[in-house]
């Protein structure tokens, strides 16, 4: 995989440590390894916390080509399977706009299967906007949690831990994050 060799290049244009960059993120030097030889495909949290710890957009990392420009998918592209990333975690997704640079939200297609994700949780910097398109899903944030069908939509600050949990044999849905946290509106 392509994203894996992306991560290890920008690392070493910047003269940095894999210790360093997976200490910068809460994981180990393994990990990292294991990400950048493609040997494990990470978690878009993950993917966050690596893009901010080299001081890039997630889009960064998922392109080598981007651009400033509008960026129109067709539906032909993103049913393209060979377009989608299969996390270790059990689902896959596809991103939307990777190729587009310094844009302040990342939208992204999930589709989970109900016996193949694995229980973890997420949190990283952001906000995160979810919209389930099929199936059914419970979706925590936080202590509370969510009965999701098609339709049903959720909105919350990304440091809160959440998780999926798929109640179908398979759910699709549309997630769309902020990379960062707004600044207020004295800059602080």
């Amino acid at each position: 995989m392509e994203l894996g060799k992306r991560i290890r290049l920008i690392r070493k244009e910047q003269k940095r440590t894999q210790s360093e960059i997976a200490t910068a993120c809460g994981f180990t030097k393994s990990m990292l390894s294991k990400i950048e030889s493609g040997s494990t495909m990470p978690a878009v949290a993950t993917l966050m916390k690596i893009a901010g710890a080299l001081g890039v957009k997630v889009s960064d990392l998922l392109e080598p080509d981007v651009s400033n420009g509008t960026v129109f998918t067709t539906a032909a592209e993103y049913n393209d399977v060979n377009k989608w990333i299969k996390t270790s975690n059990g689902y896959s997704f596809y991103a939307f706009a990777s190729g587009r640079r310094d844009k302040t939200m990342q939208p992204y297609m999930f589709v989970a299967e109900k016996d193949e994700v694995k229980s973890h949780v997420f949190s990283h910097e952001g906000e995160e906007f979810i919209y389930v398109l099929s199936g059914k899903m419970k979706y925590r944030v936080g202590n509370l949690e969510y009965e999701m069908n098609a339709g049903d939509g959720v909105y919350f600050n990304s440091l809160e831990e959440h998780l999926v949990i798929p109640l179908s044999a398979q759910v699709k849905y549309l997630a769309i994050f902020t990379e960062e946290n707004r600044k207020s509106s004295d800059g602080k």
